[in-house]
């Protein structure tokens, strides 16, 4: 988790937007909160009453929250439910039964297999399992919004959304085992318990290593697809300057006067305006000006990037009109 945190810090910075990151920051605490060594020691500094299993449980909430959050932020219009299920009221709904559960428990001395040592009481099965449907109902909205994001997205921009959808499907099965084992420890059927227990192991490994790569994948594959833009975009220009070169010798643009605002070093407004100027010399009828055969193509091929990759034909032609 602090990895991906580090990865965060690095490939969104300069974003405004800072949620999934604050999300990872406090599932990354919460998660070194409950190492032992950790562990011990801050709850023996806080009196010894497991204390800090609440602050550890509560940071996770927070943080699966805020993934949410930072999700739902990435769609245009999320589902009425998806909103509700994200929204701050359910959180803090959550976060207020939690605690009182929390409270109700009696907690004894210091042990770092909480619900092991003290599942069977009710109050804590009650606690865990707000937590962890509270999960499920994040998690499901996350998968929601993110199928919508596979499913508009392409290439290597529909990877991240995928691994986030496999990701939250491990992440409510791993809930469901655990309110399973909750239930079992409750109730006494401690061979239930044992079963659903060999899966908490790999479903818990999955969920985060989905969740984490789809998660730091997304700026990554936003940078691995604008330096891929940038590569064809000078290709481009590249093969168009001898025609470009040729038409403002014709028909001299803006390109030409000294005092125009026209950025060359910037690859998209220097193909932009290559495009623009030897369309104006070939559309002049007071100039003698074609374009042919592979100048033709790589002219096409240029209004065809500039417009996206998934431009139609009909939108094609309305730019070069």
């Amino acid at each position: 988790m602090w990895l991906l945190v580090l990865a965060l810090l690095v490939l969104r910075r300069g974003r405004v937007e800072r949620t999934i990151t604050w999300a990872a920051v406090t599932i990354a605490i919460s998660m070194t909160l409950n190492i032992d060594a950790v562990y011990l020691a801050l709850d023996a500094a806080a009196g010894g009453s497991n204390v800090v299993t609440l602050v550890a449980d509560l940071a996770l909430m927070t943080g699966v929250f805020l993934l949410g959050r930072g999700v739902m932020k990435a769609a245009d219009h999320p589902p009425r439910a998806v909103r509700i299920a994200l929204s701050r009221v359910v959180f803090g709904a959550a976060v207020f039964s939690a605690s009182i559960a929390f409270f109700l428990i009696e907690r004894g001395a210091t042990t770092t297999n909480f619900m092991l040592d003290l599942g069977q009481q009710p109050a804590a099965a009650v606690y865990s399992m707000i937590h962890f449907t509270y999960y499920a109902v994040v998690l499901g909205a996350m998968a929601v919004v993110a199928s919508e994001q596979v499913r508009v997205s392409h290439g290597i921009l529909a990877l991240p959304p995928a691994l986030l959808v496999a990701g939250c499907g491990f992440g409510i099965s791993l809930t469901i085992d655990i309110i399973v084992m909750d239930l079992a420890h409750l109730a006494g059927n401690t061979g239930l318990m044992s079963t659903a227990a060999v899966f908490y192991g790999p479903l818990y490994l999955l969920t985060f290593l989905l969740l984490c790569s789809g998660f730091a994948g997304q700026p990554f594959a936003r940078a691995v697809r604008t330096r891929r833009r940038e590569r064809t975009t000078r290709e481009l220009a590249a093969r168009l300057a001898p025609v470009w070169q040729a038409a403002s010798d014709v028909h001299p643009g803006i390109s030409r006067n000294a005092e125009a605002v026209f950025d060359a070093d910037d690859p998209e407004t220097l193909l932009h305006r290559q495009v623009v100027e030897i369309r104006d010399a070939m559309i002049d009828t007071r100039v003698a000006f074609a374009v042919r055969g592979a100048d033709l193509q790589s002219l096409e091929d240029a209004e065809r990037h500039l417009v996206g990759e998934s431009a139609t034909p009909a939108t094609s032609t309305r730019v070069r009109q």
